[in-house]
């Protein structure tokens, strides 16, 4: 999708109440998405997503007999929908609720009601939009070796479309911190962007590795994460992470965060 302008966007709206979905269609084509579709529930229209994958799903937390959570699980199970990016519109703030969605991949969370800045900034992450913040790049992103590590295939997928779009071609990809490690070990690395919560090796024991028994000890690392609790990030930042973002993120942030990290 690098390279999609917000008219571009195909979007699939899916809200049980038309009253919400008038709204939120309105805020869409306010700022700018023209290519709407909408459905009340998952179950209407699951078989017209096969036919018709769109670019961006956007749902509430919660539905008649199931969750947005259950719709992301089951997207992300599918070989045709796995990558397709997903907002979610939501007054949940509860972390157990939250928690399997971010996990999933989810791009965006906005509160309900969400203001129209906020939703420009979601749709921007789906076109994966680049914001011009910053002027001069003190790096050249064709020769920044980048090691992207999530256990989530979608999450690692949606970094690596982010940073080919900012113009870094040399990625190389691990679900967790052994294989990042075994990466490590064989190759020399400009960057390494991680997850916090992953199996095996999480990414607090991956920066541990890293700064402790890596020859790269110094290479920066940024840590993608939605944890919460305040005495991990701590401890994470502690063990010397070089920067914390939070997840979900969007380009303008990342990009930012490069750039400092790089300097």
């Amino acid at each position: 999708m690098s390279g999609l302008s917000l008219d571009q966007l195909s979007i699939l709206l899916i809200e049980p109440s038309q009253t919400q979905r008038k709204i939120i269609c309105a805020q869409l084509e306010k700022v700018g998405a023209q290519n709407v579709e909408t459905a009340s529930s998952p179950e209407d229209c699951w078989e017209v997503m096969h036919q018709f994958v769109p670019d961006l799903v956007i749902t509430p937390m919660y539905f008649e007999s199931s969750t947005a959570g259950d719709l992301l699980a089951r997207m992300r199970s599918d070989e045709t929908l796995r990558d397709v990016s997903f907002v979610l519109i939501s007054s949940e703030d509860r972390w157990e609720s939250l928690e399997p969605v971010k996990q999933a991949g989810v791009i965006a969370i906005l509160p309900k009601p969400f203001v129209i800045t906020d939703l420009e900034l979601a749709l921007n992450a789906a076109t994966e939009f680049v914001d011009d913040e910053i002027d001069e790049l003190c790096y050249d992103p064709e020769l920044v070796k980048t090691l992207i590590v999530d256990d989530s295939h979608t999450s690692r997928k949606h970094v690596e479309r982010l940073l080919r779009s900012m113009g870094f071609a040399d990625i190389e990809l691990a679900r967790n911190g052994i294989e990042a490690v075994e990466l490590l070990n064989d190759t020399m690395f400009d960057l390494i962007i991680t997850d916090y919560n992953m199996p095996e090796m999480d990414g607090g024991k991956l920066v541990s590795h890293v700064r402790n028994k890596s020859f790269q000890r110094e290479i920066p690392i940024i840590m993608v994460t939605s944890e919460t609790d305040d005495a991990r990030l701590k401890s994470v930042s502690a063990s010397g992470v070089t920067a914390i973002c939070d997840k979900p993120f969007h380009a303008g942030e990342v990009k930012s965060l490069i750039n400092k990290v790089l300097e």
